[in-house]
């Protein structure tokens, strides 16, 4: 039977790996959060554009309403002979467009709104992904120290996750 022998490069004993070890699980860790965060971010963002855009169909059917009311107007009033049931549906018809009016515009300004939450979420969500991409930039630097054994891997790994948090703790505050 034939017998299998591992061998190490590197001693057993290196403390510097073992601190970059702790710090690549410790990015690792950060960069999982923040990558829910951002997939979160983007949910929202779709949720909320969704919302808005029932909104505004609902304020299109408002003001659909609101002009087939204006044309049921104007042809009763083209009307050679106006019957006192015409005036009354053309009375009926004013305070349908007053409310239509009125519907209309609280429609349009939920929409509105939601457009500008959907618009700021994007921008957090903007922030999210590119902390996330430095912090996987920073977390692949820094285990890069296992195959080259060189220590300037982690400096600009941690340099890169120390900027990538900034920007994804920078979303919240935007």
């Amino acid at each position: 039977m034939a017998e299998l022998e591992i061998h190490s490069e590197v001693e057993g004993n290196d403390p510097l790996g073992k601190k970059i070890g702790i710090l690549a699980a410790v990015l690792a860790v950060l960069l999982a959060v923040v990558t829910i965060v951002s997939h979160r971010a983007h949910t929202d963002a779709v949720l909320f554009k969704s919302d808005a855009n029932d909104k505004w169909s609902f304020y299109q059917a408002k003001r659909i309403k609101f002009h087939s009311l204006e044309l049921g107007i104007d042809l009763m009033t083209a009307m050679a002979v106006r019957t006192p049931a015409a005036e009354a549906v053309i009375t009926r018809y004013e305070k349908e467009k007053m409310r239509y009016t009125h519907d209309s515009e609280v429609a349009q300004e939920g929409a509105k709104k939601m457009d500008e939450k959907a618009e700021h979420v994007e921008v957090q969500a903007l922030r999210f992904d590119f902390g996330e991409g430095l912090l996987e930039i920073g977390l692949v630097l820094t285990s890069l120290y296992f195959i080259s054994r060189s220590k300037l891997f982690p400096v600009i790994g941690i340099i890169g996750a120390v900027v990538g948090t900034a920007l994804a703790i920078s979303g919240y505050f935007i």
